[in-house]
């Protein structure tokens, strides 16, 4: 019998997470989601890290895009004024 996890073997792609790199960190709050604006319209995937933990003031906000997006994705937010990681 087949269990939830073995259908993760016939996947094309790896989990999302497997191809994500880190490409903004910061403790500015508004900078994650004006970021996020401006990749989703240029059709960029992204996903922000630790949005909560950054709000008590432990650690910064992260956003990560696929491997693949990433040198757009930098060049999208340098175009825009935005400190850029990596």
């Amino acid at each position: 019998m087949a269990g939830p996890l073995d259908r993760l073997d016939k996947l094309e792609r790896l989990p999302f997470s497997e191809e994500m790199k880190e490409l903004l960190r910061t403790s500015d709050p508004t900078i994650i989601p004006f970021a996020t604006v401006l990749l989703e319209g240029e059709g960029i995937e992204v996903f922000a890290l630790d949005v909560h933990m950054s709000g008590l003031g432990i650690m910064p906000q992260r956003l990560m895009v696929r491997r693949e997006d990433f040198f757009v994705a930098r060049a999208v937010l340098r175009e825009h004024g935005l400190p850029v990681d990596g």
